[in-house]
């Protein structure tokens, strides 16, 4: 099952952007740049498009901003060279890479925005809002006196009313029980966690799951391993699934913590950049627990690295789908009004040799279109998976694998269609289970006040939701068939709990749910078991 209940198509959508803007840079200490991304100096020469541009300016028969002809021409120049290779515009770029930072200025609560409104979904441990005693499921209304509902109401919206710098403040006016509450936060550094969940799966297997790599997530990662074996875990899942990379130092890192000396993790090299190594220092406290990687068609640069640093080096299974095949690397040149450009430098290659970039020959629309061709046919059939018999390659104990786009899994795991009925579909589309998730979990709080994981969804598994769902999916103007399969219905309240379970005791416990029944992670705990 999916592990975060959204549609393929919509998932899609948001990785393909996601990747778009280059994510995989190389990072360097640098005063003068941003925090993890590497800053250069933009070339100063004079040529045929500045000379045009200089003509405008002096003899064009109207008053003309040549800045304007200038933010159009640098896309399309750059559109002819990988579709990796992007321009950020200065309006832009702190939005950019405030995602690959580990803090940024802000009140500290996740939202999301449900008919209108936008509602509080977590709030971050020790941020500036748990404090004050915001709580999940507080809906905001009012920011700084001024109405804050409404169709206009968007994401951009509520980020750029509720970010800002460090110290400054901002008042929120929230509903509770049908009771207006203010409060007048000061806004504070924010932590932004990458780890989605670390928690023992079974006897000896943990689990972790890793949203991207960002400057924190190494640290993360170790805490999470750490807090694992404490509790006899000697073997260790990491869900790469949806993670679209980040940053190379911080897989670099990681990986070293998985192999052993002198192993080759990744290699980078481009026609002006000379080929550079990264290799294991032996010194990693992961050399002797075994390792499973997961992954799908949305894992992608980063993520790629790390499962083919593992497959390759024999260090364990990689289990799912084949990644998206994402192989360049990018370097950030900063332009003179804050914009910036990301531009390919190199290929990296992983242990064997493979460079898993997958072909952009036919255009950058017929790249981004291939993830709609794999979802007509590859994700369903191992047999259909892309592979290159041309591209052999041998791993470090002389099993092949192949290169030629995107790193292809020991096991494949095909996309569960379990979740195609109209019903759901209606149900998850028009956000019934997640409200009336949060709705449950704001009236039972004091009554699951205090319980760990474990109780609280031993609890949640033996109260009879269903009335209440259908009741409330019919009162939201879903009614339900005459008939529904036992295996729909467990989605469903599963689906319920999992939300339910985050709301009240985090995200450990809503994938402790969820991957109860998940194809790929049934499959994983099989082939551990076998072993």
């Amino acid at each position: 099952m999916n592990k975060k209940l959204w549609s393929p198509i919509i998932l899609g959508i948001s990785v393909m952007v996601g990747i778009y803007l280059g994510r995989l840079s190389v990072p360097v200490s640098n005063a003068d740049g941003y925090d993890g991304v590497q800053v250069m100096q933009m070339p100063s020469v004079t040529n045929k498009l500045q000379q045009i541009l200089d003509a405008i300016d002096l003899y064009y028969v109207d008053n003309i901003s040549t800045d304007s002809i200038i933010e159009k021409v640098i896309p399309r120049v750059l559109e002819d060279l990988d579709p990796h290779t992007t321009y950020i515009p200065a309006e832009m770029l702190n939005d950019v890479n405030i995602e690959l930072k580990a803090n940024f200025g802000g009140v500290g609560v996740q939202f999301s925005i449900i008919q209108d409104t936008v509602n509080i979904v977590s709030v971050v441990n020790g941020g500036p809002s748990s404090h004050l005693g915001v709580l999940p499921g507080d809906k905001i209304i009012k920011v700084n006196g001024l109405d804050f509902v409404g169709p206009k109401i968007s994401n951009q919206m509520v980020m750029d009313s509720l970010r800002g710098d460090i110290g400054t403040k901002v008042n929120l006016t929230v509903t509770r029980n049908n009771t207006n509450i203010d409060f007048n936060i000061v806004r504070g550094l924010i932590p932004q966690y990458s780890v989605n969940a670390s928690y023992l799966i079974e006897d000896s297997i943990g689990y972790i799951s890793i949203d991207r790599f960002a400057e924190n997530t190494y640290e993360e990662m170790l805490q999470g391993i750490a807090k694992l074996k404490t509790q006899g875990c000697s073997k260790l899942i990491v869900d790469l699934r949806s993670n679209q990379g980040g940053l190379l130092d911080v897989v670099i890192r990681m990986c070293n913590e998985f192999l052993h000396a002198g192993d080759l993790i990744v290699y980078t090299e481009g026609a002006h950049q000379l080929r550079q190594e990264a290799r294991a220092d032996g010194k990693g406290v992961c050399q002797d627990m075994e390792v499973v990687t997961l992954i799908d068609e949305f894992s992608a640069s980063a993520s790629e690295i790390f499962a083919g640093a593992m497959q390759d080096n024999d260090r364990g299974l990689v289990i799912g789908r084949r990644s998206f095949g994402k192989g360049l690397v990018q370097t950030q040149l900063q332009l003179p009004d804050l914009s910036a450009i990301r531009l390919t430098i190199s290929r990296y290659h992983t242990p064997s040799g493979r460079c898993i970039q997958r072909s952009y020959s036919d255009g950058r629309e017929d790249y981004y279109q291939e993830m709609g061709r794999r979802f007509a046919n590859e994700l369903f059939n191992v047999d259909s998976t892309k592979v290159d018999l041309s591209q052999k390659f041998t791993t470090k104990k002389g099993r092949t694998v192949f290169g030629g786009g995107g790193i292809i899994p020991d096991i494949f795991i095909p996309h569960d269609t379990t979740k195609a009925s109209p019903f759901l579909y209606n149900l998850r589309a028009k956000t019934i289970l997640y409200t009336y998730s949060m709705e449950y979990a704001n009236k039972h709080r004091e009554e699951y006040k205090g319980m760990d994981s474990k109780s609280l969804i031993a609890k949640l598994e033996k109260t009879n939701l269903w009335p209440e769902i259908i009741k409330y999916a019919a009162n939201k103007g879903i009614k339900s068939p005459s008939s529904i399969s036992s295996l729909e219905k467990g989605i469903i309240e599963q689906d319920v709990r999992a939300y339910i379970a985050r709301d009240l005791v985090g995200n450990d416990a809503f994938y402790a749910i969820l991957n109860r029944t998940d194809p790929t992670i049934i499959k994983t705990l099989e082939s551990i078991r076998r072993k």
